[in-house]
């Protein structure tokens, strides 16, 4: 029985929990403190900690209220939003973070990867790529929330973001964020064929059939998830959920 990491994946506009669809029209879901404090009791692997809106406003990492959450939190914790510097890092990592997720810092600087990998391992560096489609179906790296499309393909940013250091990569179709209409699969294989480090599946989770697929079929070595854990049923109502030990086994676990 192989264990697969599941990460809920939370979003924060500063201090409020939001959900977005394809990167857009967040929808306040609550507060980010209380919905740790949830998790806790569900046994949750990790979390993935990712405030998007601190580019686009140009905000200073909240420390405060970083360490508020890092304080509750019985699980390791990767955080991410504006994240570009060395310093920055380190005070992170003082709060008992235990990985940083970059994005546009990484790929605009690629030996930012490596200094960090350097300094604190590559363990702890996550770097995110962002993707979605153009109207030829061609696949299109972003950064800046989706608004900016750059004009590395994905194979080979994926393989220069391992050759500089980084330890995971998180990758998201922004096409699929939100949606619930489950993942990438053929992009998720494709890049994790071409690459040693793991690959965390991002974008479209519904349920562990999915997660299954992203596994199996798109060869990811764990899955990121927001609606998943956040919404429940047709009416996509707020309940912070996540599978027991028990049904993970039952259900997803035990089928490889």
């Amino acid at each position: 029985m192989n264990r697969v990491r599941i990460i809920p994946t939370l979003l924060l506009d500063d201090v409020g929990l939001y959900k977005t669809i394809n990167f857009k029209n967040p929808t306040y879901i609550g507060d980010p403190i209380n919905t740790v404090q949830i998790f806790n009791t569900k046994e949750v692997d990790e979390l993935i900690i990712i405030d998007f809106t601190a580019r686009r406003d140009n905000r200073e990492i909240n420390y405060k209220y970083l360490e508020e959450i890092v304080s509750e939190a019985f699980m390791p914790i990767c955080y991410g939003g504006n994240v570009n510097n060395i310093s920055q890092c380190e005070n992170i990592f003082k709060l008992g973070v235990e990985k940083i997720c970059l994005n546009y810092s990484a790929i605009n600087n690629p030996n930012l990867i490596r200094e960090l990998a350097d300094r604190f391992g590559s363990q702890s560096i996550v770097v995110s790529i962002d993707y979605k489609r153009n109207f030829f179906g061609k696949i299109k790296v972003c950064t800046n929330g989706g608004k900016k499309v750059i004009e590395d393909d994905i194979l080979v940013l994926a393989k220069k973001i391992e050759k500089y250091g980084a330890g995971e990569l998180l990758l998201t179709s922004i096409d699929n964020e939100g949606t619930s209409k489950g993942f990438d699969i053929d992009t998720i294989r494709k890049v994790s064929d071409v690459l040693n480090i793991p690959v965390i599946a991002n974008g479209g989770a519904n349920s562990l059939n999915d997660i299954y697929l992203a596994v199996k079929d798109g060869n990811a070595s764990a899955v990121a998830a927001s609606s998943m854990f956040i919404y429940w049923g047709k009416l996509r109502g707020v309940l912070i959920n996540y599978p027991t030990q028990d049904v993970l086994i039952k259900n997803l676990f035990s089928k490889f």
